[in-house]
């Protein structure tokens, strides 16, 4: 019998329905429950074939638990390796790399001396920084942001440089990246499954939680939703997540990929909607079944072979 598992945290309704429609494509041998943990073994199975990870990107003790379980043969949706390994700041050089569009986007030190360093631990940067050719660089208005963070925490838009310090200010030992803003008329999220499935979603981040889903979206140019699509699939294949979503803000008819390291994206009913979750639960339990019943392939990592042109 071949074993699927979730592991989740505070969500409900992403995970159990994740459970009931695997199960309920009634695939001989194969079976999906809530993931359950013991005692953890070193080199020891955990028991699972395929794992969907929805939360060991908050808890340690799960990263750990999976990369353990990964070395033992279980097949990890997504990669725990890589997902430990990514940063934003990374990906906005690897996609402008790729030819999709980044808004300029600059990397920052920290504030404040990391814990445990001085002022002799930054010898090798140049103090104080030359912060007109950043702003220069990267233009106002613009969104100062975690370099590996996620959820809008410590998010700032500034409008200009007195902002821009006040806003610095307060990000404490964080490493921060300070990136152009989009003054966009269409703003899409994208579900990526499998790193070729692609669910479009038109979106509103300035509207109201509850309300940023659009229910009755326009119509769009049929290039440029080839063009979104295209693009996050250029993403996730280079970066080798199979669920992710990757966010577009479409600006003179440019869609920038402003975010898209999202390797455990928001699938709860509520927020995204009905016809939205039913297509992410469907997508996903399709994946997680195709690698479970499907031979294990050696896990690798796209991106270097894309930047060679292999």
């Amino acid at each position: 019998m071949k074993k699927i598992g979730v592991l989740f945290g505070m969500e409900n309704t992403f995970p159990a329905a994740l459970v009931e429609r695997i199960n309920g494509m009634n695939v001989a041998g194969v079976s999906a429950e809530f993931v359950q943990i013991g005692d953890v073994r070193m080199a020891e199975p955990c028991g699972y074939d395929v794992i969907v990870d929805r939360i060991s990107h908050d808890i340690p003790f799960y990263r750990a638990w999976l990369k353990n379980s990964a070395l033992c043969g279980a097949r990890i949706i997504n990669n725990p390796f890589w997902w430990s390994a990514d940063d934003k700041f990374f990906n906005y050089a690897l996609a402008t790399k790729l030819g999709v569009a980044i808004p300029p986007t600059a990397l920052l030190p920290h504030k404040e001396h990391p814990t445990g360093t001085t002022e002799r631990s930054m010898r090798n940067l140049h103090y104080p920084l030359n912060w007109e050719s950043i702003f220069d660089y990267v233009g106002f208005p613009a969104f100062l942001k975690p370099f590996d963070g996620g959820g809008w925490r410590d998010v700032y838009k500034v409008d200009n440089r007195e902002e821009f310090f006040r806003a610095y200010d307060q990000t404490r030992t964080l490493c921060m990246t300070l990136q152009r803003a989009v003054d966009f008329t269409e703003y899409f999220r994208c579900y990526v499954v499998g790193q070729d499935q692609v669910h479009i979603m038109p979106y509103d981040p300035r509207a109201p939680f509850h309300e940023r889903y659009m229910r009755n979206p326009p119509d769009y140019p049929k290039q440029l939703l080839d063009r979104v699509r295209r693009d996050a699939q250029v993403l996730c294949r280079a970066l080798g997540y199979d669920l992710n979503t990757v966010e577009f803000a479409v600006e003179d008819g440019v869609p920038y990929a402003i975010d898209f390291m999202n390797p455990a994206p928001d699938a709860d009913l509520h927020s995204v909607g009905q016809a939205n979750f039913d297509w992410i639960v469907n997508a996903v339990a399709d994946l997680a079944v195709k690698k479970a019943t499907e031979p294990a392939a050696p896990a690798t990592y796209r991106w270097d072979s894309l930047l060679r042109g292999d």
